[in-house]
């Protein structure tokens, strides 16, 4: 099921892309057009003043300006290059997203499950209590069915087993984290590389034109900065996705410790080693 709602989530993001991309062509293509037939008005022509904007107009406009200004400075960063930012910004999330609905799945009561455990223990039933943990969701209750699997063998194999199934839960918790931090490292870098591939357009221009008058030089270091801006704010966003992971996996890998040393002592205090 999350797999299922990942898969729509980068579905979802991957069309929203796609249109925008497609925005940034038609609309790279509709103003070179219109800038290679703009022609100067006549002297003698009359110029209409467009009437001033009611107030509706003016709210419907400042709703869609961060849309718009959006948008104009994905193209202005040259869209082609700006898009591979976009990619890691979209399959970061997904990454993120991913895991957070698995920590939260895995998120459980340790101490109603420690106490329904103990309730079966003190009636000697220990498969009532290996039946309570496999119910349960979580690594917590995994780690204590397995330590509940190793009751029989004494105290030495139930730490023994907790440790060892421990290690195989961690890995599974941050499963995923080695992309996300890919995501995380990428971004700026493609963001840097715009910015030295702007700065040579710059220079590119200047030698063609003999000239380095800022309108010669601004294009290039628009698009240099631009990029660098998009892909830092990409890195930002996933650093904040991934440091709030990896907050929820030591949350959970504590309660696991905690649930593990209370098993062992409930197992202590009802004599389920002595049997």
């Amino acid at each position: 099921m999350r797999k299922l709602w990942t898969l729509l989530l980068v579905l979802v993001l991957a069309l929203f892309t796609s249109n925008i991309v497609v925005y940034a062509q038609d609309n790279a293509e509709s103003t070179e057009a219109t800038t290679q037939d703009e022609q100067a008005p006549a002297e003698d022509e009359e110029v209409e003043v467009a009437p001033a904007a009611s107030a509706a107009d003016a709210v419907e406009i400042e709703q869609v300006a961060g849309y718009q200004l959006l948008k104009k400075y994905f193209i202005d960063g040259s869209w082609q290059f700006m898009s591979l930012v976009l990619v890691c910004l979209i399959f970061g999330l997904a990454f993120a997203i991913e895991r957070i609905i698995t920590l939260n799945i895995a998120t459980v009561n340790t101490e109603k499950l420690l106490a329904r455990i103990d309730e079966n223990l003190k009636s000697g039933d220990v498969n009532g209590a290996m039946e309570v943990c496999k119910s349960t969701q979580g690594p917590t209750a995994s780690i204590l069915y397995e330590g509940l699997k190793q009751a029989k063998d004494g105290p030495e194999s139930v730490e023994k087993a907790i440790v060892s199934y421990g290690s195989v839960q961690m890995g599974l918790l941050e499963k995923g984290l080695v992309w996300l931090s890919l995501f995380i490292a990428l971004a700026p870098m493609l963001g840097f590389m715009g910015t030295v591939i702007g700065m040579i357009s710059a220079f590119d221009r200047i030698e063609a034109v003999g000239d380095i008058s800022p309108t010669v030089v601004a294009g290039g270091i628009k698009v240099a900065l631009l990029t660098t801006v998009f892909g830092l704010v990409v890195a930002i966003i996933l650093q904040v996705f991934y440091n709030y992971i990896i907050s929820k996996i030591d949350g959970i890998v504590n309660k696991m410790e905690d649930a593990s040393i209370a098993l062992v002592d409930i197992l202590a205090a009802n004599g389920i080693f002595k049997k």
